[in-house]
């Protein structure tokens, strides 16, 4: 399967206004891609677009509420009738619960389902066909480590991600048995230092925050825009998410212990946060409308990631230091071997 290169791609990104969707749009208009950006902050969007177009790139923005799939279909109509065609669809819309299950309101729980899973769905609906048209293309859906492994307090987000994996791999298979060269990609981000903890409805008393330690969001948009080239079925984000799915794949059962230990204490911080705070639940919150969130301090970098982005580089120089060490070993041991004869 051949994607096009960026600088001649037309990309459509939903949830562009803050966090991974407004750097990864950045980022692809920067390397030359026409770019279709959309959210429910018009003022987020507005402000994207003038950095873009400061920065010499070119972007056109449109409101939507993905909950609403003629609002998400129009994207995908509005980038066809500026640019002719569209090659990439980058959802990464989202918003969440924190709290325990039994605090959730069911109103809320559809909510987050409605945009964090069903737009998604939307998104995919929307973008299809386009696509389809063109005979090839990318869907790339952000999804989360939480797609594989459900955190505590978390209940509706988890819900709506395990959704998305789900929708995601019938999908993948329905158009292989279709013979259409669509690429369908999940990229499951760890945690990451976006707004999204500022954004989200917290009922824990405090403001939120992931169980450390945070990743910065151009890392996401690294593999994004990766992917938009490479075909690539599931893009984990960040070392730590990777264990994350190594040890859920070992034991469950251990992972729950580890949450048990972890996973209440570390995602509150001090810092007082009453229920009615501004969430982004029903409505948009301006004020964030930006790309990196308040745990800068705690972001580490990720060896894996760059592996997965130069696999022939990375990961066979691993091989070859792996390979390295066991010749070494070996030749140790026999030098051993043949000192005791």
């Amino acid at each position: 399967m051949q994607l096009k290169p960026i600088e001649q791609q037309v990309v459509a990104i939903v949830g562009a206004s803050s966090g991974i969707g407004r750097e990864t749009a950045r980022r692809f208009a920067k390397q030359g891609a026409r770019v279709v950006v959309s959210a429910r902050s018009r003022s987020g969007l507005d402000s994207l677009v003038a950095e873009i177009q400061q920065d010499g790139g070119e972007a056109i923005a449109i409101t939507a509420d993905v909950a609403e799939f003629e609002q998400v279909k129009a994207i995908a109509e509005k980038t066809v009738s500026a640019y002719g065609r569209l090659d990439t669809w980058v959802h990464a819309a989202a918003t969440a619960v924190i709290a325990p299950f039994d605090q959730v309101t069911p109103e809320e729980f559809k909510r987050v389902i409605d945009v964090s899973l069903m737009g998604q769905v939307h998104g995919a609906m929307a973008a299809l066909p386009h696509l389809k048209r063109e005979g090839k293309g990318a869907l790339i859906h952000i999804s989360s480590v939480e797609g594989v492994r459900a955190l505590p307090l978390q209940s509706a987000y988890a819900s709506a991600k395990h959704g998305v994996e789900g929708f995601l791999e019938s999908l993948r298979v329905e158009l292989k048995h279709e013979g259409i060269p669509i690429s369908v990609t999940s990229i499951k981000p760890a945690v990451i230092n976006t707004p999204f903890y500022n954004n989200a409805l917290t009922k824990l008393g405090v403001k939120p925050t992931g169980v450390p330690p945070y990743y910065q969001p151009s890392l996401v948009a690294d593999a994004v825009l990766y992917t938009a080239e490479h075909p690539t079925r599931d893009f984990i984000v960040g070392d730590v998410g990777k264990l994350l799915d190594g040890l859920q794949r070992l034991s469950p059962a251990l992972v729950d212990h580890l949450l048990l230990l972890i996973g209440f204490q570390f995602q509150r911080t001090h810092e007082l946060k009453a229920e009615n705070s501004p969430n982004n639940l029903y409505e948009p919150v301006p004020e964030h409308d930006r790309v990196e969130g308040d745990f800068s301090h705690l972001t580490i970098p990720s060896v894996t990631d760059w592996l997965d982005r130069n696999p022939i580089l990375g990961w066979s120089a691993v091989a070859g230091t792996l390979g390295v060490a066991l010749l070494a070993t070996l030749a140790t041991q026999a030098l051993k071997g043949n000192g005791n004869t």
